[in-house]
């Protein structure tokens, strides 16, 4: 749906990806008939909760009279060999379990304790550690990283970051810094070091992280800088990352299943899923990443739930957590667009805080509300697990009320002429750009590619890619409009138009 850099558009499954997908598919079930469907326990708990997303799964627009898909179905269809999930209700976890399997090759299934790799949600934890230092006297928010850097220093570039880049604009992705993210590693590949991965030195398979915007002038998203924080944080801490997150996040939040450990520890072994591609583990079962601080976590999904809780009790005002009431609520504030230090931040309706990830074979989402304990932790090893999560969280959101997180399916709404021209326009942000084109039939979205594609209103403010499942809400005035389902929560800004130009004096 966006035009964007070749790096960026892997966050986005277009039709080709739903290509591959369906292809993978015959292979990938077969491949699962060779397991024996795990028993209904093995995933944990059961209730009234679990057994409606069981049966009522659902994508954005439905048909008329179109009957719900069981879980069982959507994985099938989206190539998910297995999937975790953990629901916050009332402050408290409410429940967790997992279904289908940790790994098609020894069968197993997923249990409530099984670890996947975070991905990018890797971040907010890792922002949380660094905003503790913060607290600490250890860091400053608002100085040039570089004063903080022992080991290593960001290279100045004198046009571009002429005084330095902060602690904030890394954790909001402000700093214009490139390398959007990284492909991993495979688990016997030798490993670079923090220090060679920011100047992109062999061994690692990664660009040098370098100035590439003005320094806080729009937003990027940046993995590279998480990159940066991490080193940042082990030098001030005078003791590894990994070992730091354990001492101020991990293991006081009693996250008994997590650990930035790549690769995996011998507890994480005992009970991981592999990432899976058509349904059959990647060579080496996963990806190693040495780039902890934006993509290294290994996690439940009923840890990153007692995550997401501690930050609730903190942004209610109640001391003795992670943070301070009042870094919790520096955290929680934009800096732009939809970006906070860490999580990405809802403020339309019921303020709501989360971010989601992708690494090699993992999809995972979590999202919560600020301002009550209600949220949802999702976490997948394969296949299109992007739109089986959003169809997951849709289904607990309805099942719990949750308007705010996701609206229920609504069949397609039919538009005016009048109404559709006040969508059309030209919309950039986060280095992508779209051209939305009232037509008689509909919207459509330019992007430069052999042909506009038509997007499905489901209100309207709110439209949906079927190609690639990104569902996006516009403001009341068609200012802007914010990803809200399918990929990273970006906020497009409506472009002005360009100025006619000046006419040629006659002759």
């Amino acid at each position: 749906m966006f035009r964007s850099g070749p790096g960026f558009r892997a966050l986005f499954l277009g039709a080709a990806g739903l290509a591959l997908i369906a292809g993978g598919d015959a292979a990938a079930q077969a491949k699962e008939a060779r397991c024996a469907v795990p028993a209904t326990s093995a995933g944990g708990p059961s209730n009234a909760h679990t057994r409606y997303v069981e049966a009522n799964l659902n994508p954005p627009v439905i048909q008329p009279g179109a009957r719900p898909y069981s879980l069982a179905e959507r994985m099938r269809t989206y190539d998910v060999p297995g999937i975790s999930v953990a629901v916050i209700h009332g402050g408290k976890l409410d429940w967790a379990r997992g279904w289908g399997l940790r790994d098609t090759a020894s069968c197993a299934p997923v249990t409530p304790d099984t670890a996947f790799q975070a991905a990018s949600i890797s971040k907010v934890a890792t922002a949380m550690i660094a905003l503790r230092l913060v607290e600490q006297g250890k860091l400053a928010l608002d100085q040039d990283i570089n004063l903080w850097l022992r080991s290593w220093q960001l290279p100045r570039d004198p046009k571009l970051d002429p005084d330095g880049v902060t602690l904030r604009q890394l954790l909001s992705h402000t700093a214009g810094l490139g390398v959007h993210g990284f492909p991993g590693y495979l688990p016997d590949a030798p490993l670079p070091t923090p220090a060679q991965i920011l100047d992109g030195k062999a061994p690692a398979n990664t660009a040098a992280v370098r100035s590439v915007l003005p320094v806080g002038a729009q937003w990027t998203y940046s993995g590279g800088g998480y990159v940066l924080t991490q080193l940042a944080l082990a030098d001030v801490s005078g003791m590894p990352f990994a070992d730091l997150a354990q001492r101020e996040l991990l293991r006081p939040l009693g996250m008994t299943r997590s650990a930035y450990a790549q690769p995996p520890t011998t507890a994480i072994r005992a009970d991981m899923a592999f990432a899976h591609a058509h349904g059959t583990p990647i060579p080496g079962n996963y990806h190693v990443y040495p780039e902890l601080g934006p993509a290294g976590l290994w996690t439940s999904a009923s840890d990153l739930a007692r995550l997401l809780i501690d930050v609730q009790a903190s942004a209610a005002g109640q001391a003795g957590h992670r943070l301070s009431p009042a870094m919790t609520r520096t955290m929680l504030t934009p800096i732009m667009g939809n970006w906070g230090l860490g999580p990405a931040v809802y403020l339309d309706g019921a303020r709501r805080f989360g971010h989601d990830g992708l690494n090699e074979g993992f999809q995972s989402l979590m999202i919560a509300y600020v301002d009550k304990g209600e949220g949802v932790v999702v976490l997948t090893n394969g296949g299109n697990g992007k739109r089986l999560m959003d169809e997951v969280v849709r289904a607990i959101a309805t099942d719990y009320g949750w308007k705010d997180i996701a609206p229920p399916a609504v069949q397609e709404k039919v538009l005016t002429g009048a109404e559709l021209a006040k969508v059309a326009g030209r919309f950039e942000g986060g280095g992508l750009s779209v051209i939305l084109e009232a037509r008689p039939d509909g919207l459509f979205a330019d992007t430069g590619g052999p042909s506009p594609e038509r997007l499905t209103a489901l209100s309207a403010t709110r439209f949906l890619s079927d190609a690639r499942g990104i569902v996006v809400q516009f403001t009341p005035d068609y200012s802007s409009f914010d990803i809200v389902e399918g990929g990273p929560p970006i906020k497009f800004l409506r472009a002005k138009p360009s100025a006619p130009a000046p006419k040629a004096d006659g002759p």
